[in-house]
């Protein structure tokens, strides 16, 4: 690779060639301020947050799309860098709304973080303020245009990493405000709920929508018997928000914490996780044996099935007819343990923890209600159980380790490993395999569905038949291997598709990973990594070994796929206009 040389701060630095001098500078150890700059994501040069100095040049320039070139001298820290910064960020504070106490993002926000840096004491530019309405309709997304500075990262969040499009800049100066078309609320446009757009924002605009008190008001009714169920992800994101290290596992300091919360059970969405496999990988070989429509393709990503009902309804008979493992578990605490437990179902009241902010809108899907009641009552994120804990006084970190209640607490590697992208896949691979041969497998781990990459594709031999796979994560790899499908250039038996990059494990209400940190890791995949090593610790590693899954058909539903399975734990999907208000 052509290397070059340029002069930064006084110092020699060498630089690939085609590297931006923002690159450079990184490389060389030297840090250059950004706000709307989002690596590989978001690189306009649109705050001039990070203008330098450039000897010969007639103005500061945005170092995030200035190429570096050979013999170039730069000036990171001059007064006139520091003056252009400072100017930029308090133009930007004096049209902001300033609850920075009381605001969602107080103590993680990357404008409260620069205003500290730069040493801002004073703003002296205050004048009229940009009035924009609150945006509260979504089950799911909060959106604060009065809190936006325009960095325009969820507008390419989401048109680049999900392919879906809903953000755009409306109106012109002073009155520019980032949205959907024509100002609509995200409740009456094509949004998929999925969040990333959350994970992306620099400041409090987009949030989801609270709902910790709804929970504090069920665990302090006497009348309620409240259970809780965590998802497969946010055992290894968690202790995040706590200060430990990214990917940490704290599965059982997790549960230890959530009992100290006040929750009468605390079960994991990995029973259920492992019960899809069940459901989902015989649908599968269903399919496979008796000219079923494929291929198949998973239904655990609410982000996912909404992207699909809105922009892609022709393949709507080809997703899983299963519910998400949240679902399930819904349905199966309002019947099963309830009947287990001797408990009133509509005393019942389920609380998930999940990594994902399309859950909050999964939950209120009407056709959620086949126990009888609304499956599960509230969703909370990853983020607000953080909150919650913290509101509570209680320190994940100091807490003992405790296991889960039985028996939805039981679960295997499988139902762990739902939470990367590839993990849904890999699991079934593992039980539809022993189903198909009759025999022990070998090597349990399918590795060539795993990693980061966009879209992964693999042949598996099972008993004398190839069966092709395919996994996606993010919905614009989803996007473009449908698209493939569609048009005949490519041939799947199953495929699985994640809403979010990464997977769950990169959530849309996972903890927000600052742009600067993202410098240093790719969160997906570490988060991704920490979850295989909870697999690999686990002692049993197929879902069709789970002792508690295996009682659950002998006592309950009989058999995968019988009419009792097919009643509670399947549902349909509607298809959705992708311009919903016309």
């Amino acid at each position: 690779m052509e290397m070059i040389e340029l002069t930064i701060d006084g110092k020699k630095v060498k630089a690939q060639k085609g590297q931006t001098v923002l690159e450079a500078a990184r490389a060389a150890g030297v840090k250059i301020p950004t706000l709307c700059y989002l690596k590989g994501i978001n690189e306009i040069g649109a705050c001039r947050v990070c203008v330098v100095e450039v000897e010969g040049a007639r103005s500061l320039q945005a170092s995030c799309v200035l190429e570096a070139v050979d013999g170039m001298v730069i000036k990171t820290n001059s007064p006139a860098v520091r003056e252009s910064r400072k100017t930029t960020v308090e133009l930007l504070l004096s049209d902001h709304k300033r609850e920075c106490l009381t605001c969602i993002r107080n103590g993680n926000c990357e404008l409260q973080r620069l205003a500290e840096d730069l040493g801002i004491r004073d703003i002296q530019y205050e004048g009229a303020k940009a009035r924009h309405p609150l945006d509260d309709f979504s089950p799911s997304i909060i959106r604060d245009p009065e809190k936006c500075v325009l960095c325009r990262r969820c507008i390419s969040a989401c048109s680049q990493l999900q392919g879906v499009g809903i953000y755009s800049v409306n109106e012109r100066g002073f009155n520019s405000v980032v949205g959907p078309a024509f100002n609509e609320s995200l409740n009456d446009v094509a949004c998929t709920m999925c969040g990333q757009c959350i994970n992306v924002c620099p400041v409090g605009a987009l949030s989801e929508k609270e709902d910790i008190d709804k929970v504090w008001d069920a665990l302090a009714d006497p009348d309620k018997h409240v259970v809780v169920q965590t998802a497969p992800a946010i055992r290894v994101s968690l202790g995040e928000e706590f200060g430990l290290e990214m990917g940490s596992p704290v599965t059982k300091k997790m549960v230890a914490a959530l009992r100290r919360l006040g929750f009468d059970r605390v079960f994991d969405t990995d029973f259920t996780a492992d019960l899809t496999i069940m459901e989902e990988g015989h649908e599968f070989l269903h399919r496979l044996k008796n000219g079923g429509k494929l291929p198949l393709i998973t239904s655990c990503s609410p982000g996912w099935i909404k992207f699909c009902e809105h922009y892609y309804p022709e393949f709507l008979e080809n997703l899983s007819t299963c519910k998400s493992p949240q679902q399930m578990f819904g349905a199966l605490a309002k019947t099963y343990y309830a009947q287990k437990a001797g408990i009133d179902p509509e005393k019942i009241f389920v609380v998930s923890i999940m990594p994902c902010t399309a859950k909050k809108f999964e939950c209120q899907r009407p056709e959620m209600t086949d126990s009888g009641y609304r499956d599960v009552d509230v969703v909370l994120t990853t983020r607000e159980l953080g909150r919650m804990l913290r509101q509570a006084g209680i320190d994940l970190k100091t807490l003992p380790e405790e296991e889960f209640d039985e028996p939805l607490g039981i679960s295997t590697g499988a139902g762990a490993i739902f939470g990367a992208t590839g993990g849904v896949m890999e699991a079934a691979l593992r039980t539809v395999a022993e189903v198909v041969t009759g025999k022990e497998l070998e090597k349990i781990d399918f590795e060539q569905v795993r990693g980061v990459e966009g879209i992964k594709e693999a042949t598996i031999e099972l008993n004398g038949t190839e069966v092709k796979v395919a996994v996606a994560h993010g919905l614009a790899n989803a996007k473009k291997l449908l698209e493939r499908v569609k048009n005949g250039e490519a041939e799947y038996h199953f495929i699985e598709v994640m809403a979010c990059p990464g997977g769950c494990v990169g959530g849309g209400g996972q903890p927000i990973v600052s742009a600067d940190v993202r410098w240093e890791k790719d969160y997906k995949e570490v988060r991704g990594k920490a979850i295989y090593k909870v697999d690999k610790n686990m002692p049993l590693r197929k879902s069709h070994e789970n002792p508690a899954v295996q009682a659950l058909y002998k006592e309950f539903l009989g058999e995968p796929l019988s009419e009792k399975s097919h009643h509670l734990l399947h549902t349909h999907y509607t298809e959705r206009c992708k311009h919903p208000k016309k």
